[in-house]
């Protein structure tokens, strides 16, 4: 494979792109829809995963925290695949591209789309990289959460119409638990050459027995969500209903993440990042049926 593709790491994309897209078919119906508001925050999305994919391939090889012993899918840095300034190189623009889709966005959304966009560049740049890395600090679910889920679903409705809504707010909830179960399982699988490098991942600082429990919490948790949503009366049944349906997959991924461990739960990744994409087509699909 093209090392390029292999830095890229497309498996992780469906993670940047489903929030997104929920977020703006939330905001579909409304008056102020645009479909290049949609199309750019997609894209700086998009470009803002690449990079922190490609931080993450650099500054852990930086650190020494990949090593020959790793067990996730080929890092280009540590490998010799391609030189780490190329891939630094690459992480920059990224960024600077990010910038310059984001610079319409904040020119049309104002002050808040500043600051998220500001907080979102210092995430990637501190996800693995500055004087405190959040990955190393067993903050790298929260900040999938956070940026993945609340940042994504609630900016891009937010960037639409001006407004925000307790329900852009919990399906960025149900958005960023996923994220945050993709990164679980990451960190699952790195356990042992995490711990050696001294990478206090919430998985090293819990253990695996007590990631398999928070990997199914997180798996189901937003299935909880949008019922609660639906009893509270903010959200109507049909895609409730139909995102519903993707429910089976979160139990077998659930079911395998118990039973399995190291190596074996590379494939664990991309479809827990399917699921969360199914999800959102799933329930975005149920939202633009509704009368």
């Amino acid at each position: 494979m093209n090392p390029w593709i292999l830095a890229i790491r497309p498996r992780t994309l469906p993670a940047a792109a489903s929030p997104l897209i929920l977020g703006n078919v939330l905001a579909f119906a409304t008056d102020h829809f645009s479909w290049l508001i949609a199309l750019a925050s997609l894209s700086c999305a998009l470009l803002l995963q690449i990079a922190v994919n490609l931080a993450n391939d650099y500054f852990d090889h930086k650190h020494g925290i990949d090593t020959a012993e790793r067990l996730g899918p080929v890092r280009v840095s540590q490998s010799g695949l391609l030189a780490p300034v190329k891939v630094r190189s690459a992480m920059l623009l990224c960024l600077l591209l990010a910038l310059a889709v984001g610079s319409y966005l904040i020119w049309h959304g104002g002050w808040p789309i500043a600051l998220l966009a500001t907080a979102s560049v210092f995430g990637v740049l501190g996800y693995s990289g500055g004087p405190y890395p959040l990955a190393s600090h067993g903050l790298g679910e929260v900040a999938a959460f956070i940026f993945f889920g609340l940042v994504a679903v609630v900016g891009s409705y937010l960037l639409q119409t001006g407004v925000t809504t307790p329900t852009a707010w919990l399906l960025g909830c149900a958005m960023g638990s996923f994220s945050a179960a993709i990164m679980l399982v990451n960190n699952t699988r790195d356990i042992q050459t995490d711990a050696k490098a001294g990478k206090l991942t919430l998985a090293v600082r819990w253990g695996q027995a007590q990631a398999r429990v928070w990997y199914q919490t997180l798996a189901y948790l937003p299935y909880g969500l949008i019922i609660s949503g639906f009893l509270l009366g903010l959200l109507p049944g049909l895609p409730v209903l139909l995102a519903g349906v993707s429910l089976p997959l979160a139990r077998g991924l659930s079911r395998e993440f118990s039973e399995t461990s190291g190596q074996a739960l590379n494939p664990l990744l991309g479809r827990t990042a399917k699921l969360m994409l199914v999800f959102s087509l799933l329930f975005s699909a149920g939202w633009l049926l509704l009368p």
